[in-house]
């Protein structure tokens, strides 16, 4: 594995980890993340990944789609098939098509694609058909107009990653330095989001960065922007919430708008260690690691009992001794 695709491994899984001590909201968005595969002249080989949007849903057909997308996963089509045959909704149309590839399916997915031009969720699946059928320039103008179409959905941020493989998958997610509530772990997923919408919308810059890294995990950077703004404009001298914001104008089209606004917090903040640790982690992000690691190293210099001086910490070990040019 070369080091540029050693760097994208591992800060997927360390920016997911990350994440996931930090917020108590269980996500139930995909069934995994979407991969291109090596060019090709002709058809590729297999089938299509399918990437689910199901958001926060546990009601019955959220339920039985999730169990069909783990059935197609392992490669039993039929039997997910038959699942997805019983719903009529988009996700289910398109899983239907994808479980019965090749078997007619582009041209079902692009008459659903067209039924639906504002789907990010149709046109992701559009161009992945269209990308397994070795149809890659179409297969990238339907991953753009997923992007446009609904740049608030987790589908959007999907065909983002397709456009752009050299990063790591996804966004990279601010990491508050304080607890969430503890009773969210008690909550359903839905419950547990009500919950935090519904605190966000109190004073105070807390709850509106906990929800805001709640909608970034669910794959909505427009909405988790929104409320990362809000809780700079409640509170301008809060390192978390400027930081916060920051983070939340992180795209892979232009990562300078994020960088930007984080390289005046550093000297604002000197002794903060979320503007270090962020630094760090927007600098793996487009793999600038030996950069990245001296960031991360101060940031456990300026608090090395802080959560976030434990999480710099782990990333470092994480990284080890990967290097880029």
């Amino acid at each position: 594995m070369s080091a540029r695709a050693r760097v994208v491994a591992l800060v997927t899984a360390a920016a997911a980890a990350a994440a996931g001590v930090t917020v108590g909201v269980t996500l139930a968005t995909s069934n995994r993340s979407p991969e291109a595969a090596a060019p090709a002249a002709g058809p590729r080989a297999g089938v299509p990944p399918l990437a689910l949007d199901l958001g926060v849903r546990i009601d019955p057909e959220a339920r039985a789609l999730r169990r069909a997308g783990r059935l197609y996963d392992s490669r039993r089509r039929a039997a997910a098939a038959r699942i997805f045959a019983r719903y009529g909704s988009l996700e289910a149309q398109v899983g239907l098509a994808f479980a019965r590839w090749p078997d007619h399916s582009l041209a079902r997915v692009e008459e659903l694609a067209g039924r639906s031009p504002r789907s990010s969720f149709a046109q992701l699946h559009l161009g992945l058909a269209l990308f397994w059928a070795g149809r890659d320039d179409p297969a990238a103008a339907a991953w753009r107009r997923a992007v446009r179409a609904a740049p608030d959905t987790a589908s959007a941020v999907a065909a983002d990653d397709l456009l752009h493989p050299r990063f790591p998958k996804g966004l990279p997610v601010f990491v508050p330095g304080f607890d969430p509530p503890a009773d969210l772990a008690r909550l359903t997923p839905p419950a547990q989001l009500a919950a935090l919408a519904a605190a966000a919308r109190r004073r105070g810059p807390r709850p509106k960065l906990l929800y805001g890294v709640a909608l970034q995990r669910l794959g909505q950077p427009v909405s988790a922007e929104r409320q990362y703004a809000a809780a700079a404009a409640a509170a301008p001298g809060d390192p978390e919430a400027r930081v916060a914001e920051a983070v939340g104008l992180f795209t892979k089209a232009n990562p300078s708008m994020a960088f930007a606004r984080l390289g005046p917090l550093a000297r604002r903040f000197p002794q903060a260690p979320t503007v270090r640790f962020h630094l760090g982690l927007l600098l793996l992000w487009i793999g600038q690691v030996e950069q990245a690691k001296r960031e991360l190293r101060r940031a456990v210099a300026e608090g090395p009992n802080t959560r976030l001086g434990r999480e710099a910490s782990r990333y470092l070990r994480s990284l080890g001794g990967v290097r880029t040019r």
